[in-house]
């Protein structure tokens, strides 16, 4: 076989026509050019594909458009996973329990027409570089001031509203929304949950860092959140409007595992992992564009891919010998 290089556009192509099997087996199997699937791992693991090549994807759709910045973390389950690196165990939301996974910080651009666009991606793993979820948060912010990136509002669940996260983006300039903790000190003393909140919102001082506004939302199953804003006089509609984008967030994190192979690389090394997840976002990038220019679905994309092979063993199987 020959030792014909692997490419970063024929591996993410790979990822976005395919949807069962993800492998360098798989691949090499599939491949135009002659590839042994030892010549795809060796080059998964030794090339270098990195969270600045989504943002090259990414400048000309932020910048100069208003729009929001979300910031959230996904797991990627690795449960059968026992030799992976980056794989520990951790918290999952989606699973309701710790399991074995890879931690993925993701931030995301959303402008007024609620086209999403990924920004940056961080991988949470201590063991490597010492750093919290909230490290990663900080450095992605400064790194969206860099590139002059001048978000309406930075939007985040209560992970992600600490004191020290706050006050980084107030020193930015940028305006945020975010979830907060019932049990958060406000005022004097007092503790969040224990405040009568009306509907057009309270006014409250939050404890070491100052004025801000909160609202707070019951949902159908009586659970209670509360969502605090530095916005001056904000209305409770725009922040429901502002709340709203952070299910943009949940669906990208949902495409990215259903049909951008995010979560079936069983590479073993860290960075045969990086990059990988990396081009699993440069795919969902390539195929959210054909979704604006076709009106297609992801999912719908992966099916024309494979419904005339389909089609022609359908025929073939029920065609009288």
């Amino acid at each position: 076989m020959a030792k014909s290089l692997c490419t970063k556009e024929l591996y993410s192509t790979f990822l976005r026509v395919t949807s069962q099997r993800y492998s360098a087996l798989s691949l090499s199997e599939v491949s135009p050019v002659a590839l042994s699937h030892d010549s795809i791992s060796r080059w998964l693991s030794d090339a270098h594909c990195q969270p600045k090549d989504i943002w090259q994807q990414a400048k000309s759709h932020v910048l100069g458009a208003p729009g929001v910045l979300l910031v959230d973390d996904t797991i990627l389950n690795k449960s059968r996973s026992d030799k992976i690196e980056l794989v520990r165990y951790q918290y999952s939301g989606t699973e309701h329990d710790v399991i074995k996974g890879i931690g993925m910080l993701n931030f995301l651009w959303v402008d007024e027409a609620n086209e999403v666009c990924p920004m940056d991606v961080r991988i949470y793993e201590p063991k490597e570089d010492g750093k919290t979820k909230n490290d990663h948060f900080r450095e992605l912010l400064h790194l969206a001031k860099e590139r002059e990136v001048k978000p309406d509002a930075v939007i985040a669940d209560s992970w992600y509203s600490s004191l020290d996260n706050l006050k980084c983006i107030r020193n930015y300039g940028w305006n945020w929304v975010m979830g907060l903790r019932k049990n958060r000190t406000v005022n004097k003393g007092e503790k969040l949950e224990n405040l009568t909140i009306p509907e057009e919102g309270l006014r409250i001082h939050l404890r070491g860092y100052g004025w801000i506004t909160v609202f707070r939302f019951v949902s159908s199953n009586r659970r209670t959140d509360y969502i605090g804003t530095n916005i001056p006089d904000p209305t409770k509609e725009q922040i429901i409007a502002l709340v709203r984008k952070r299910w943009e967030i949940e669906v990208f994190h949902r495409e990215l595992k259903q049909t951008c192979g995010l979560e079936h690389c069983q590479a073993r090394t860290s960075r045969a992992q990086r990059n990988h997840i990396v081009l699993s976002v440069l795919t969902w990038i390539k195929q959210a564009a054909l979704r604006k220019q076709y009106n297609i679905s992801f999912y719908q994309q992966q099916w024309n891919t494979i419904k005339d092979a389909i089609a022609l063993q359908l025929k073939y199987e029920l065609t009288p010998t």
